[in-house]
């Protein structure tokens, strides 16, 4: 894992497979920067449980948490969460995205309009955020049209915020890669 004293600025965009250690890589960094810089941890967990796996999977991320952080539930209204914990003595992450666009894909939500309001609550966020994510482009195709609309969902939600926030690191196996630093200019090739 990644020294977790390196800096990211006020916001950070996690990504990765599933199992690839993303959100304890996320968590570690979130509580090394309460420590340094904020007095509050808020979890942001957008995940539901619609069947006992799910309610495992939440259960084990709670327990991997100690009384320091809060914990938020926002399965749809993730802008209005921010901006409700939001202060210059915070630290929030947020785990996951997937799990939201998907959430919003379920119910029907406009998902362009949610993640224009996502992507302008980061930009005006007092405290330090961390956002994480599941990289889902890198498979085949899906061979249906929700999975297709997800996929793509994803993959624009995903451009969008990586542009919106000072660092992107992506981790595998365990591994994390920084691909994007505080004060550097990145361009899309959409710009």
């Amino acid at each position: 894992m990644q020294s977790v004293g390196t800096p990211f600025g006020k916001s950070l965009f996690v990504l990765g497979g599933a199992r690839s250690g993303k959100s304890r890589h996320a968590q570690t960094l979130a509580e090394a920067a309460a420590t340094d810089h904020a007095t509050r941890l808020v979890y942001i967990a957008t995940a539901q449980a619609f069947d006992g796996e799910m309610e495992d999977r939440i259960a084990r991320h709670r327990a991997d948490r100690d009384d320091r952080w809060r914990t938020v539930e926002a399965p749809l209204a993730l802008g209005e969460a921010l901006k409700s914990e939001d202060g210059p003595d915070v630290v929030m992450l947020v785990d996951c995205l997937t799990l939201w666009v998907s959430n919003l894909l379920l119910a029907d939500e406009a998902v362009a309009a949610r993640v224009d309001d996502l992507v302008e609550t980061i930009a005006r966020l007092k405290g330090r955020v961390i956002l994480v994510s599941n990289e889902v482009g890198l498979g085949i195709v899906p061979d249906n049209v929700l999975a297709r609309r997800f996929r793509d969902a994803a993959g624009l939600l995903h451009q969008r915020i990586a542009a919106e926030v000072d660092s992107v690191e992506m981790v595998m196996a365990g591994l994390v890669q920084r691909w994007k630093t505080p004060n550097a200019d990145y361009r899309s090739q959409n710009d």
